[in-house]
């Protein structure tokens, strides 16, 4: 196997890595207040300790970790994620177990989008669709598995799962994606990512992720509290969404490529906010978890056409428009319980609509998009030509 399958394969597992660890704590919280002589409510703040660091850095980190170097700023990134995790795993009580899992969503808001852009570098550009969708795919699987693996490392210990998500980073430093420092004139620019393309692309992120992806948790007390649910069913309804993009990631790179990236973005924006505002109105378990899951299906293309959008967007800055766009996406996730617990208050199916009506408004900010720049995703790097395996 040669040194640029082991990379690409390491991206791909990188993109899986990040989710996982963000999410690995959700099924533990109880024996980790225990542990720590807490609350599990207080417990519960480790998850928005990690997503915003994660979310707010990525709005400058791709642009200083293509200056720094990817190679060189993946590495110490991974290599912080792992000490971070072992913090984790030894901290004597909440606040040490807080920063720790600050510092890990510090430290994947340094590889998420490097990582990505690493992979723009590595495949050609007529590929790239199909790159971005298996890379998606490894997220989805991320995000899908965390509450398993999770789930079984409190059943012996708790914190072995951090010890797991630890190991696994040492071993991905050792083969970070290419990428030498960018000083002087050849560092990326800043200016790019606030032009329109970024603009466009940062806006729809953040609407259509606040009204589908973002929706887990809305979807959790409709499952228990209109369909009255328990717990278990609950957690196999909400999987099926994730479960769809690990399934169809690469599947929608292929069709991106076919189709039209735009075209893609908007038909799947449609689609989505179709199946959300139907969400709202199932009055079985069954119904709900197919609605949820096809929704997922469709978020999943959108994600990916996004994806590969924001890759192409700025050819000198590809890590920098891909955490930009990444930043605004997950600000509107955290934007999500804000917007929509009032109006679910009031009538459910009232909640889901206006997610759904969120979600529409993007339709006009990607059909407003530019045309595709000219370029390779990253003019550079003077390997992004060339093909690699898959």
């Amino acid at each position: 196997m040669s040194l640029k399958s082991v990379r690409v394969a390491a991206v791909y597992a990188g993109g899986l890595l990040g989710p996982l660890g963000g999410g690995v704590v959700a099924p533990m919280l109880p024996l980790v207040a225990g542990s720590l002589r807490t609350t599990t409510g207080a417990v519960a703040t480790a998850l928005t300790a990690y997503f915003i660091p994660f979310a707010v850095l990525q709005l400058v980190s791709g642009t200083l970790g293509e200056r720094w170097g990817r190679r060189r700023s993946v590495r110490i990134a991974y290599l912080v994620y792992a000490l971070a995790s072992l913090a984790c795993a030894l901290a004597p009580g909440l606040l040490p177990f807080l920063a720790a899992r600050a510092a890990q969503g510090a430290a994947n808001a340094f590889t998420s989008p490097l990582l990505l852009a690493g992979l723009a570098g590595m495949v050609p550009r007529e590929r790239l669709g199909r790159a971005v969708g298996r890379y998606s795919s490894c997220q989805a699987a991320g995000q899908s598995f965390a509450p398993l693996v999770g789930g079984l490392a409190a059943a012996v210990e708790w914190r072995i799962g951090f010890a797991v998500v630890a190991v696994t980073a040492v071993l991905l430093s050792l083969a970070p994606p290419p990428g030498d420092p960018r000083p002087g004139a050849a560092s990326p620019p800043w200016r790019p990512l606030a032009g329109r393309r970024v603009v466009l692309l940062s806006l729809s992120a953040m609407l259509t992720y606040a009204g589908s992806a973002g929706l887990a948790f809305l979807v959790a007390i409709y499952a228990a509290d209109r369909l009255r649910l328990p717990s278990e069913a609950v957690g196999l309804v909400l999987v099926g969404f994730g479960v769809a993009g690990l399934v169809l990631g690469s599947v929608w790179g292929a069709v991106s490529e076919r189709f039209g990236d735009r075209r893609c973005a908007v038909l799947a924006t449609v689609l989505t906010a179709l199946l959300i505002a139907l969400v709202g109105w199932t009055g079985a378990s069954g119904w709900l978890a197919a609605c949820w899951t096809l929704a997922g299906a469709a978020a999943s293309l959108l994600i990916v056409a996004l994806q590969t959008l924001a890759a192409r967007a700025v050819p000198g800055n590809t890590g920098g428009a891909l955490s930009v766009v990444a930043a605004f996406r997950f600000g509107g996730g955290a934007l999500a319980p804000l917007a929509w617990l009032p109006l679910y208050a009031v009538a459910p199916p009232l909640a889901f609509a206006g997610a759904a009506v969120t979600t529409l408004l993007a339709v006009p900010l990607l059909a407003a998009l530019p045309g595709p720049s000219t370029g390779t995703a990253d003019t550079t790097k003077p390997h992004s030509a060339t093909t690699c395996p898959s």
